[in-house]
Parts: structure tokens; C-alpha cells; sequence
């Protein structure tokens, strides 16, 4: 009778350690999955403006390529009329 106290007391205390054990772990897994969702948000955001950015600069080529075509051509005008 005592051989099975004495086991059901060191199966209680093996299972109250793994369950400590267990929950230490998740917590540290949480806390690593919380920094590394940190960080990919954060570099998300910085994509994110680098892609605005570029967009309206995208947008804004067209016009300066045609303003540059006006001013080549007013140049062009220029120097025909000085000749």
C-alpha cells in the first residue's frame, strides 16, 4: 500500500512538472511570436510607404516627361528663331 502512495505522490509531482514546465515554454513562445509579429508589422508599414511613395512618383513621371517635351520644344523654337 505505501509503494503505491508513494508512486501516486511521484506521478503527481512528475505531472505538476511538466504542466510548470509547459507553461513556461508557452509563455516564452508567446512572448517570441508577439516580437516577431512587432517586427514584421513595422517592416509591413516601412513597405508599405516605400510603395506609396513610389506610386505617386509613378504617377508623377508622365507629367514631367511631358513637360519636358513642351520645354525641349520651346528651346528648339528658340533657336530656330535666334538663327
Amino acid at each position: 500500500m505505501t509503494e503505491i502512495i508513494v508512486a501516486l505522490i511521484t506521478g503527481g509531482l512528475a505531472l505538476l512538472g511538466v504542466i510548470v514546465s509547459n507553461a513556461a515554454t508557452a509563455r516564452r513562445t508567446d512572448e517570441s511570436i508577439r516580437t516577431a509579429q512587432a517586427v514584421t508589422d513595422a517592416r509591413l508599414a516601412e513597405l508599405t510607404r516605400e510603395v506609396r511613395e513610389h506610386n505617386n512618383f509613378a504617377r508623377r513621371m508622365p507629367v514631367v516627361e511631358e513637360q519636358i517635351k513642351v520645354v525641349n520644344h520651346r528651346i528648339d523654337d528658340l533657336e530656330e528663331y535666334h538663327k
